[in-house]
């Protein structure tokens, strides 16, 4: 079976075609990178997200802060993370870097702080 995927690891953007036998990539063409074709076999073998979202600022100047993952996430635990991150609010002031879930559902993520906020004056 072949498959058609475009690679989103890098701005390129690769327009990947697949050659797949038994759920194992056999070949692939398209690639500019090595990166694209790891992309390939990890959308096949063990699909990896990153979730980009935002929670509920107490006391800030805005009432919103953006937070993403740290790192990749099972795709099938997306709605999981994400139920997760819903139920987080923190105080203003808050600080990129700042990590509002330490490994998240175990997954060996965190759930990181993307945008300073200041107290409302």
């Amino acid at each position: 079976m072949t498959r058609e995927f475009t690679c989103i690891i890098c701005p390129n953007g690769c327009e990947i075609s697949a050659t797949i036998e038994n759920n194992i990539v056999v070949k692939t063409e398209g690639s500019l990178c090595k990166k694209g074709e790891e992309y390939v076999v990890q959308e096949i073998t063990a699909p990896k997200r990153t979730i980009s979202s935002s929670i509920k600022v107490r006391g800030g100047e805005l009432p919103l802060v953006s937070v993403r993952l740290s790192d990749f996430i099972p795709k099938e635990k997306i709605f999981e993370v994400m139920d997760e991150i819903k139920k987080v609010e923190v105080e203003a002031p808050t600080h990129i870097g700042q990590i509002v879930i330490e490994n998240v559902l175990g997954l060996g993520s965190n759930v990181v702080i993307t945008k300073n906020i200041c107290k409302r004056q």
